[in-house]
């Protein structure tokens, strides 16, 4: 009986103290101007800080929200800020945690797309951004070895997720199919083989790493995370009037056809499709926003890309950007109010492209909660998840391979951009520092090079 003894003494087995609304708050606002590196970035940001480090929520009990999110459309990672800040804080720490994740990107975007606009191209901006790219692809990489470190925990997971790969890298698969037949998979193996598909890979390595969580695995439902058909037709409600009265305002005001009315018809639209991340929509915004509409050329679409993949917040937040050119180039509130068109139409634009997130976390968070110990819902996301990481992987592969060969395969290889990469590597695997430390030294570097050339 001696073992058992000592058990009180460590300190890691009792679950961290409570944590009230505007601690979680101040969190929430800190990731916000933190979030690099994307959605797989932001969601390894989150697992060190509120897993590891806060031990807020347990490992299992994360995977199950992160897996909920990744099947839905819309920035996962912002989804699952709002599923963790709305299961720890009820529904308006859900829509504060979901706010601050994007609110500084929004900001940032907005200053940045005024001075890219007015004042042209900046030797200064693009030598920060020389400098940032190859950093972006190594702390894709190294997400993508952390999260699947954690998901991919047998051989059966590990097939899932090579085929995944195979799929989405070779043969072009849509990622809304790959997610199906994850699905599908992990349904099916779930009722043949139920121990490879436990969420969070069965021997509770979470526990034995970082100890009790304040939300663990054993952890009872929340009363207000309790599913009610009241609840779901009420946020289903504010959600529909959240959407209709500001375009109806819009299109009574302005006209159907107006550009501030379109955008947020075609944002909504948008943010219905972006299954799998923004990569997976930015072929249709690109079409939209520059084909149809014409709302910024092509050049301008990719330096909106780069400022999207360097700034904190969701990479969707692209729109922000195109939003804002659209509003200034148009002129929407006439030649002596550019700046005010264009902050308008990338709020407008952030509008209709985030409220689908917070409909469906604050609608299907409470169905979710109620099925993180039911093998039968489980089981299919612990394979989507699976999936998810080879979808990551080639991410890392389309990053690469824009970033080393700018110019195309038939281009020169930058060799300057590789040594940077595998610096920012070195720094995130061997030396573990993190993102932001990572972000700011490989933008010096960018300068210091650019300067001397």
């Amino acid at each position: 009986m001696n073992p058992t003894a000592t058990i009180p003494e460590v300190r890691p087995d009792a679950p961290p103290a409570p944590v009230s609304f505007w601690e979680a708050f101040v969190f929430w606002l800190k990731l916000g101007f933190i979030s690099f590196g994307g959605p797989a970035g932001q969601i390894s940001i989150m697992h060190q800080e509120l897993v590891e480090n806060r031990r807020w929520i347990s490992e299992r009990r994360f995977l199950h929200a992160l897996n909920y999110c990744m099947v839905l459309p819309g920035p996962e990672a912002q989804q699952l800020a709002t599923y963790i800040g709305w299961l720890m804080h009820r529904r308006w720490g859900g829509i504060a945690a979901g706010v601050l994740f994007v609110l500084p990107s929004l900001f940032i975007l907005i200053a940045l797309s005024w001075i890219y606009i007015a004042f042209g191209e900046m030797p200064l901006v693009a030598g920060l951004f020389y400098g940032i790219k190859p950093a972006v692809t190594a702390i894709v990489v190294q997400a993508a070895h952390r999260i699947g470190g954690r998901a991919l925990k047998n051989n059966a997971l590990w097939a899932i997720a090579a085929a995944s790969f195979v799929a989405i890298f070779a043969l072009d698969v849509p990622f809304p199919a790959i997610v199906a037949v994850a699905a599908l998979i992990g349904y099916v193996g779930g009722r043949l083989a139920p121990d490879i598909f436990k969420a969070g890979g069965g021997h509770g390595m979470a526990d034995k790493s970082f100890g009790r969580a304040l939300i663990d695995d054993d952890t009872p439902t929340p009363e207000h995370a309790r599913f009610r058909w009241t609840g779901l037709i009420k946020v289903a409600l504010a959600g529909a009037l959240l959407w209709a009265i500001p375009m109806g305002l819009l299109t009574a005001t302005y006209g159907w056809d107006h550009t501030l009315t379109q955008m947020g018809w075609f944002l909504t639209k948008a943010a219905l499709l972006t299954f799998g991340g923004a990569y997976a929509v930015l072929p249709y915004v690109y079409q939209g926003a520059v084909g149809h509409y014409g709302w910024l050329t092509p050049v301008q679409m990719i330096d909106g890309l780069a400022l999207g993949e360097t700034t904190p917040g969701p990479l969707i937040m692209v729109v922000a950007f195109v939003g804002f050119v659209g509003g200034y180039v148009k002129a929407v509130f006439g030649p002596d109010s550019l700046f005010l068109a264009g902050a308008v139409a990338a709020s407008l634009v952030t509008w209709f492209t985030f409220l689908p997130s917070f409909i469906f976390i604050l609608a299907g968070g409470p169905l979710i909660e109620t099925t993180h110990n039911d093998l039968k819902f489980t089981a299919p996301l612990t394979a989507i998840t699976a999936a998810v990481v080879g979808v990551i992987v080639n991410l890392a592969l389309f990053f690469g391979y824009h970033v080393l060969w700018p110019a195309g395969l038939a281009g020169p290889f930058d060799w300057v951009s590789a040594l940077i990469a595998l610096a920012a590597a070195i720094a995130l695997f061997r030396y573990k520092r993190s993102v932001i430390q990572v972000i700011a030294g490989c933008a010096v570097l960018g300068l210091l090079i650019k300067s001397i050339h």
